[in-house]
């Protein structure tokens, strides 16, 4: 077994009640510290498990077990910004708009996640790094990156499915492909 840390971002209940407090004790989140960062609760995990996606899937259900408690995504450092990029990489922020606009280097720039026409867009790292790694060399980006990225869009997608009526959620699965069996 290994021990995988990672955060939890959590809403819907107040962590610092000492019920819930219990409750997610009781509901085996003993290896979380439970608190709030700038005022978003969050449950950082060490827990022992075979893989990556059974750490984080176990202290889901775990968590979620308590009532009222939902799980909004796992925090991780995945989105950024052309300034960050350059500071993870040692560049100018000019050198990395110019890979983004396609006038350096051998183009394919990986999309931003927001709308490309906004004054700000971000990116996802592990899309960046992989994208880096070919133009620059390195070792593969870590499958671990993308592991995260795929457990955060199944619970932004399951928070917006709560929201739509019933009869009007459609089946995503032809949209996934072979991924998810459509």
């Amino acid at each position: 077994m290994t021990t995988h840390s990672f955060t939890l971002i959590v809403e819907g209940v107040d962590i610092h009640d000492p019920d819930v407090f219990d409750a997610l004790y009781e509901a085996g989140c003993d290896d979380a510290l439970i608190g709030t960062t700038v005022g978003i609760p969050v449950m950082d995990f060490s827990r022992k498990a075979a893989s990556l996606y059974e750490a984080i899937s176990s202290a889901i259900a775990d968590a979620e077990s308590v009532d009222g408690l939902r799980v909004a995504r796992i925090a991780d450092l995945d989105l950024v910004s052309m300034s960050e990029i350059a500071a993870r990489i040692g560049r100018s922020r000019e050198c990395v708009r110019l890979w983004v606009n396609g006038k350096r280097g051998p183009g394919g720039f990986p999309a931003p996640l927001n709308n490309p026409h906004d004054r700000y867009r971000f990116w996802r790292w592990s899309d960046v790094e992989g994208w880096l790694r070919g133009v620059l060399g390195g070792e593969p980006w870590s499958s671990q990156d993308h592991l995260r990225a795929a457990i955060n869009a199944a619970l932004e997608l399951r928070h917006h499915f709560r929201q739509l009526d019933p009869q009007d959620r459609p089946d995503l699965r032809p949209l996934a492909g072979p991924a998810l069996g459509g």
